[in-house]
């Protein structure tokens, strides 16, 4: 997969708006998206759909229009080590502004909804510097992926 088609923060946002195997519209999308202008989410919707990450599993006849329900097929949505191997330095840089972007936008919208409140949510933020073998970061990076 080349991994710049999907290296982009407002693709990246829809991703993760289908997290926990949600079925959306282009409609409840954009309500889950509201900073991102109608036309430029259908235009993201349709480059995903193209590179099969989005898929079409529902189509309904709604006042004349075809509205079309969305899942995310997980497995295309992510980078594989292979990909990641063959990414350059300057692509892991731009991969990782875009998903430090995203996660900004993200937690903005949060932060925007009514009675968001962090602290009883649970949404915090920390930075660690750990002292570690490479064999025990290994470790760790596998029991994190394991756990998600």
């Amino acid at each position: 997969m080349d991994v710049s088609q999907i290296i982009h923060p407002v693709r990246l946002r829809i991703i993760f708006a289908f997290a926990g195997q949600r079925t959306l519209t282009s409609t409840q999308l954009q309500d889950r998206l509201p900073g991102i202008p109608k036309a430029t989410l259908y235009r993201h919707i349709a480059a995903l759909s193209e590179l099969g990450i989005l898929e079409v599993v529902d189509e309904q006849r709604v006042r004349g229009a075809v509205e079309r329900r969305y899942a995310l097929r997980q497995e295309r949505a992510a980078v594989s080590e292979d990909d990641a191997a063959r990414m350059s330095i300057d692509d892991h840089r731009r991969a990782f502004s875009a998903s430090m972007a995203a996660i900004m936008a993200e937690f903005n919208a949060y932060l925007e909804r009514p009675g968001a409140d962090p602290l009883s949510d649970g949404v915090g933020y920390r930075q660690f510097t750990l002292w570690m073998s490479p064999e025990e970061v290994r470790e760790i990076i596998q029991e994190v992926r394991a756990t998600i």
